[in-house]
């Protein structure tokens, strides 16, 4: 397992990204979460928060600068948790392209141009740019996008039906049951437990890794529980 690790994260004030960031707080070899926010967050032990605009043109360079100060302390990898949920059904293609390529794009294009080597990034399951629909055809592109900036670890996270999840209503978390495998149900607690996991131990290791149900509830057991 990682030493002494730092992770800085974009997304984690939101469902899945909350998870994540406590289930790094829950690791003692985590030294600090870095969260990169629009708005200013409570302050929390070992949680830094750097407020950036996100829609500024130079939002990738100040994530740089950023993430060059936290590596001078150690190893750190980035983290991408971003997500409208159920509200991308009132978004237009093009302002989820905004969100999900442009903002993550830059996000990871800063966090590579600084010398982090490890990624994880927040998908769905089935996302490829090639599909009909329009949701999956985003998240497949993020994935393109964030592909091309050349990690030297990418772990990509596709999760089915998000149980625990505000934006997951509970007819769905019950149909959730009924459908096997990659596109059934996974508890939000242990999404973000096998996100931090990813990070503790497989952070020198390189290569694409993408994950769905079954493999982030697997690496989600050889991490410790939360309540531990």
């Amino acid at each position: 397992m990682t030493q002494n690790f730092a992770a800085i994260i974009l997304g984690g004030t939101g469902q899945v990204g909350g998870a994540a960031v406590a289930e790094l707080l829950a690791l003692p070899e985590c030294r600090e979460v870095v969260m990169v926010t629009r708005k200013p967050i409570a302050a929390r032990p070992r949680v830094r928060n750097l407020v950036l605009d996100t829609g500024h043109a130079g939002f990738a360079e100040r994530t740089a600068v950023l993430a060059r100060e936290v590596l001078s302390q150690g190893p750190v990898s980035a983290v991408s948790c971003v997500g409208v949920g159920s509200g991308s059904i009132r978004w237009s293609e093009e302002e989820l392209k905004q969100l999900e390529l442009g903002v993550v794009g830059g996000f990871a294009r800063g966090c590579h141009d600084a010398g982090i080597a490890q990624f994880c990034l927040l998908s769905a399951v089935g996302s490829t740019a090639q599909s009909r629909f329009r949701y999956v055809r985003v998240m497949g592109m993020k994935e393109d996008t964030v592909r091309k900036v050349g990690f030297t670890r990418l772990a990509i996270f596709r999760p089915g039906i998000i149980v625990g999840n505000a934006h997951t209503p509970v007819w769905v978390s019950w149909l959730g049951r009924l459908v096997p495998g990659r596109f059934g149900n996974i508890d939000q607690q242990i999404l973000g437990r096998s996100i931090a996991a990813e990070i503790a131990l497989h952070s020198s290791e390189a290569g694409e890794v993408i994950r769905e149900n079954a493999a982030m509830k697997k690496l989600a057991a050889q991490s410790t529980p939360l309540s531990a």
